[in-house]
Order: structure tokens, then C-alpha cells, then sequence
């Protein structure tokens, strides 16, 4: 292993909790949590409950049930390997209750996605300072922290919508059409949460396609053009919304996605076999303007190799 990082590891597990909705009474639990968890399929949870991992109202399972409504469901997931993770990074800001970091890409902010205590909430836990918000997984640059409830509380203010804070981003995309050097471009298309066979619902671009939308979101990006290479444009764009996945929804919406995301496709299509926590795309949160701070990140080192 590497210097800097963190070989893959098996955890100690993890205990998660559900409440059947009363309205889904005469499903069999199999069934409910297959479809509640798309992850799994209900041949897979009925080993579960077999195997003595599931309880249903404080009593453990040893075989499948129909559900009544109401039941207090809760899965002893055993302990499983997490992935190798960078572990370390550069420290942008530190005055001893806020921290800003460099974080690499790869590393987790908090648990989800098959990670536990691979994870930056986990390895900051010596110093007592907490993510305020969330990079994506393989998004690199300046992520938030902050050691004293209050300072969460301010920040995490400033990151909504209507809060002041400036994000500017690089981006590697496909060409964007139209789109020439020193020259920007704005894009105010909703986030909307689409249908996924993996996840239920994921949020996306507007689709081309007829399709059913549960949710929409106003999102506002800015973006220019830096430079153009025969592999793609590297881009700066600048959010003051902060939607889920809102660079990678945008691009793709205008056609360009991020270079190498396997999520976001081409058409605004989205890959039913990719989730959100898939890698290979190259962002990067450059720049933070906001609570009288302007800070800034150094790209990676292969942020220009293809």
C-alpha cells in the first residue's frame, strides 16, 4: 500500500432500523425490503432472516412473515471489507474551531454507499470536527469542517441557496457546444428526481424522454471555458445552489458530461447499472468565497493527465 493511504479493511458492522408503513400491510418482508432496498433481492434478504440477522418488534426472525403494518424492523448487517481510502490531505484553513480542507478524490465525507469508518467523518473523530457539508466521493478541493455546534450551524446556512456562498469549481467535460474561450455560459435548468432500477430514484437532468418526475429543484450554474484539448474542456464553474450532483446534472444536460462519469451519460440518459458513488470523473472544488474567507485548493497532480 501507498503512503497516504488506508488499506481495505472489514468493519464491526452496522445495525440499521425500519418501520413498516401501515399502509403496506399483506406484503411479505422479503418482498417489502427488496423493494425498499434495491440493492438486494428478496432471495438475498430471506438468507438474511434465515441466517438470524433480522428482528421484527424486538423478537428475532427465523423465517419469513407477512407484515401486518407497523412492525419495527431491524437487520444486524456482519461486519463487511470497506475499500481502500486516501487518508490524508493538505489543511487549507485551521483556526482551532473551523477546518477547511483538500480533500482527495476518493475518500468519503460521511457513511453510505458501502462505507462505514472508511470514511472523513470517521477519521476526524480525534479532532472533533465534523463535515459541514458533502463532496462527492470522487470530487476533490475544499470541503468544510467545523468543531463547535454553532460554527456547523453558521456554515451550514451559508451553504443553502440563499445563504451568500460562492462555489467555484473545475471541471473536465466532453465539448460544450457553442461554448468558446474566456467565454460563459449559464445554465438554470431544475435538478429532478428521476426513476432508477438500483436506487428507485436518483436525482438527474431533465430527461429527453417521456418519464415520471417525483421532484424538481432550481439549480443555477455559471460556467467558462479555461482550456480545450483534443480529450475535452476544462471548465470552471461557479454554484451558488448546491444541489445534489448539480455540476454533473448540468453538464449533462447540455450534452457534455464529465469526462469518464458513469452515471451521467450522453442524451441525459442515466446508466441503470452506476450510482452517484461511482468514480472515473474529474471535479474539483477550487475556490470557496464565503463567512469573510476566500480560500483556495491546489489541483491534483494529474488533474491535466488523461
Amino acid at each position: 500500500m501507498k503512503p497516504g493511504w488506508r488499506e481495505a479493511a472489514f468493519n464491526d458492522g452496522w445495525v440499521y432500523r425500519d418501520r413498516v408503513p401501515t399502509a403496506e400491510a399483506g406484503i411479505v418482508l422479503s418482498d417489502w425490503l427488496a423493494r425498499r432496498y434495491r440493492h438486494s433481492a428478496a432471495e438475498l434478504w430471506l438468507e438474511r432472516i434465515v441466517n438470524g440477522e433480522l428482528d421484527c418488534d424486538g423478537q428475532r426472525l427465523e423465517a419469513d412473515r407477512l407484515l401486518r403494518g407497523g412492525e419495527s424492523i431491524l437487520w444486524r448487517r456482519p461486519p463487511w471489507l470497506e475499500p481502500a481510502i486516501s487518508d490524508q490531505w493538505e489543511t487549507i484553513h485551521d483556526d482551532g474551531d473551523l477546518l477547511v480542507i483538500n480533500k482527495p478524490s476518493g475518500l468519503p465525507v460521511m457513511p453510505g454507499g458501502g462505507f462505514l469508518r472508511h470514511t472523513l467523518t470517521a477519521l476526524l473523530e480525534p479532532t472533533c470536527a465534523r463535515p459541514v457539508h458533502r463532496l462527492g466521493r470522487f470530487t476533490s478541493g475544499l470541503q468544510v469542517c467545523a468543531r463547535s455546534p454553532q460554527t456547523r450551524a453558521l456554515w451550514s446556512r451559508q451553504f443553502r441557496p440563499d445563504g451568500g456562498c460562492r462555489k467555484v469549481y473545475q471541471a473536465w467535460s466532453r465539448r460544450v457546444p457553442g461554448l468558446e474561450l474566456g467565454q460563459c455560459l449559464t445554465v438554470s435548468s431544475d435538478v429532478v428526481e428521476r426513476p432508477h432500477p438500483l436506487l428507485g430514484w436518483i436525482w438527474g437532468p431533465e430527461p429527453l424522454k417521456e418519464q415520471p418526475i417525483r421532484k424538481r429543484l432550481p439549480a443555477h450554474s455559471e460556467l467558462e471555458l479555461l482550456e480545450r484539448t483534443a480529450e475535452g474542456d476544462r471548465l470552471q464553474v461557479t454554484i451558488s445552489t448546491g444541489r445534489p450532483h448539480q455540476i454533473r446534472i448540468h453538464l449533462a444536460q447540455l450534452g457534455s458530461p464529465l469526462l469518464g462519469d458513469l452515471l451521467y451519460l450522453l442524451d441525459r440518459e442515466i446508466s441503470s447499472t452506476a450510482t452517484p458513488g461511482d468514480g472515473g470523473y474529474r471535479l474539483h472544488a477550487w475556490r470557496l468565497v464565503a463567512g469573510g474567507l476566500a480560500l483556495q485548493s491546489s489541483l491534483p497532480p494529474d488533474w491535466g493527465t488523461f
